[in-house]
């Protein structure tokens, strides 16, 4: 019997639209450039990439050869016309006990690969040596950076050197974030009132920019919960540590001038700039580990003009940027804490001034 001409053309329509679905899912799984996390540049990345491919390759074996076998005996046993009905077989004790050893065996072997890469990136596995101590507080949604060896606080940009082991101490004072550098580490939970903490060491031929996210739904923002971690040398990281350390330069005079006024009388309930209203890069995670005592709700800006990101990674660091995020924070970023009414004038001169702290 011949089946129906209509039944076979909505097989074939659901097809093509299948098809055309994934086709747009991949598409925009392109988009933006995303971090690999097979592209590695640390040692903790590889190892987990390592126990990724170890995985991928037992899991493509066991595939192929179960695919190979299922059709050899579709194709070496179907049945045809005039034989007789097979023989009935209640069970096969060896071939039960092989394919129950077999999946055990590799089973084992991922055990294996799994439990020593535990291990390679485990807390007791961190090099000795010179060592940068890194506090890492998630808000919602930007990240805040104290390095307490330094006493200097940034946010959604961590600097550090390659080639030098960096322990980040994670603290949260809201909801449940997740830590994740593709490229350099792996995920791990910032959880509120617990102190978690990894380390990672990025190649000393591999300096650069590498995209950090929260791994963890945190807010409508979550998304727009980005920062980057800046691996440079370690004698750039020094100039850097140094420039870091001054106190925030006060204007001479002009538009900058202005806006430090502006700054003073409109923005210290929020912000922290040292010079100004803080005499110290004191630790936040004093504050920010503890949900019950209130800490900065924006990032500290002594030396914002240096920075890449605005506002959690949604803008790059300019003046363009900065007055679109002055003129409607919400309309950039919605549900944010920051809600201000500024003038054309008035935001013109807190752009000259925050771009000024360099």
């Amino acid at each position: 019997m011949r089946t129906p001409l209509f039944r076979g053309t909505k097989r074939w329509l659901l097809l093509v639209t299948s098809m055309l679905l994934f086709s747009i899912l991949f598409v925009a799984c392109g988009q933006g450039n995303p971090p690999s996390i097979l592209d590695t540049a640390g040692p903790i990345a590889a190892s987990e990439s390592g126990v990724f491919w170890a995985i991928l390759i037992i899991a493509t074996i066991v595939f192929v050869v179960v695919e190979s076998i299922l059709i050899f005996f579709i194709i070496r046993y179907r049945g045809r016309p005039g034989d007789p009905a097979p023989r009935q077989v209640h069970g096969n004790t060896t071939v039960e006990i092989a394919w129950t050893i077999a999946p055990a065996i590799f089973l084992i072997v991922v055990l294996i690969f799994t439990i020593r890469g535990l291990f390679e990136v485990a807390p007791s596995a961190m090099p000795s040596g010179v060592t940068v101590e890194v506090e890492a507080i998630g808000h919602q949604w930007w990240w805040e950076f104290y390095y307490p060896q330094y006493h200097i606080t940034t946010a959604d940009s961590m600097m550090v050197p390659v080639g030098t082991t960096v322990h980040v101490t994670l603290y949260s004072n809201n909801v449940i974030h997740s830590f994740w550098v593709p490229q350099i580490t792996g995920k791990t939970d910032v959880i509120p009132g617990h102190m978690n903490d990894k380390w990672f060491v990025v190649d000393k031929d591999k300096p650069g920019k590498y995209l950090g996210i929260c791994a963890e739904y945190c807010g409508t923002q979550h998304a727009n919960m980005r920062f980057e971690v800046v691996a440079t040398s370690s004698d750039a990281f020094q100039t850097w540590i140094s420039t870091q350390q001054q106190a925030a330069v006060a204007p001479n005079g002009g538009l900058a001038a202005d806006g430090a006024k502006i700054f003073a009388n409109q923005c210290t309930g929020c912000h922290g700039i040292v010079g100004v209203n803080l005499k110290t890069e004191d630790d936040p995670s004093t504050a920010c580990n503890n949900p019950n005592t209130p800490c900065l709700v924006g990032p500290n800006l002594t030396h914002f003009g240096s920075r890449d990101f605005i506002a959690g990674g949604v803008l790059d660091n300019n003046p363009a940027n900065l007055a679109k995020w002055l003129k409607d924070t919400q309309a950039v970023k919605p549900g944010n804490d920051m809600v201000v009414q500024l003038t054309n004038d008035q935001i013109n001169a807190l752009v000259a001034y925050l771009e000024s702290l360099k």
